[in-house]
């Protein structure tokens, strides 16, 4: 699908443009021309892309392929960059979906790439149809918005994030087990992949922020100032996020470790306490000892409860002695 918007230096707006009037699109200079196109095959897109706007070859192909990391280059009369939207705002899956979004800058227009629906691109879309200001304000102002609304669609999959370390860490503390072990390395990485694709985005818009651009008005940088900051805060959220996770696996280990030191100690405990029974009856029962003299009297009832008694009085004070020394 080949989507436009045009406004043109009267104010007035048009949409879905044919390929052969966006050539005269171009030709206005104060006018404002975006040309979006979504899932649509490399052989209808090259045409356009290198006889009407006459982008270099080089550029066309890396928006083709739809490889690379986050960058910006400055061809001179346009800016090309490579941004990275999620795919879904929240994550459940335990993964994290980016889809490419390639988009050319010139003075007068800009033509976004992607090879599946992006919904930040659909939300400022919608915004420009709804409000032709949008794009009285310029092409660079127009970059920003969608800068904006995608650093803007990582905060639900971030909130969602720190929800889920606050009930992981709750679970470890009452029962670990080894699902919430998986978890744990599951947000590992997803920060990772997640750190891994805004900080070098992080660098693409402080570019747009700092350095001199031809197609970018000195006055509008500050507005990519302030999405460098809500990147920046991204950034450091991450950093912040994977250090609580470290210390989720770190405290997960713990609570294994003690609960496997408190079974080993009730064992032992309960061998200690049988231990004196044990060494008595197989003492005892062994047949070295041979009575000389008849003696009924050892196999008499008295005897038998006397036996018994001892037997259940040396764990006792066994016990009330590990008691004491604040074993237990």
């Amino acid at each position: 699908m080949i989507r436009s918007l045009y406004r043109s230096h009267d104010g007035q707006v048009r949409v879905d443009l044919k390929p052969d009037q966006l050539a005269t699109a171009l030709q206005d200079i104060n006018g404002t021309l975006w040309v979006d196109f979504v899932s649509e095959p490399s052989d209808v897109c090259e045409p356009i892309l290198r006889e009407t706007f006459n982008f270099h070859p080089l550029a066309i192909e890396d928006a083709l392929q739809e490889s690379h990391s986050p960058k910006v280059d400055d061809w001179d009369d346009y800016l090309y960059l490579v941004l990275h939207a999620i795919a879904s705002e929240k994550w459940g899956s335990g993964q994290l979906d980016t889809l490419e979004l390639d988009v050319f800058l010139g003075k007068n227009y800009v033509i976004t790439y992607h090879a599946q629906p992006i919904p930040i691109v659909d939300r400022v879309w919608g915004a420009c149809q709804r409000d032709e200001r949008h794009l009285s304000k310029g092409t660079d102002h127009l970059l920003y918005k969608l800068a904006d609304e995608l650093a803007a669609s990582y905060m639900p999959m971030i909130e969602e994030i720190d929800e889920t370390i606050e009930l992981l860490e709750d679970q470890i503390f009452g029962q670990p087990t080894q699902a919430a072990l998986e978890q744990i390395f599951a947000l590992k990485r997803l920060l990772l992949h997640l750190r891994r694709t805004i900080t070098p985005q992080r660098e693409v818009i402080n570019k747009l922020a700092r350095d001199d651009y031809e197609v970018i008005d000195a006055e509008d940088r500050v507005f990519f100032r302030d999405v460098y900051d809500h990147f920046t805060r991204l950034h450091y959220f991450i950093e912040s996020t994977r250090d609580l996770v470290s210390g989720a696996l770190e405290i997960y280990l713990s609570a294994v470790n003690n609960r496997m030191n408190e079974v080993m100690r009730t064992l032992a405990i309960i061998t200690a306490l049988f231990m004196p029974i044990s060494f008595l009856t197989g003492f005892f029962g062994m047949n070295f000892f041979q009575a000389t003299v008849p003696l009924d009297i050892w196999t008499s009832r008295p005897v038998f409860i006397l036996a018994i008694g001892v037997m259940l009085l040396i764990p006792a004070g066994w016990y009330l002695w590990i008691r004491q020394r604040v074993w237990l």
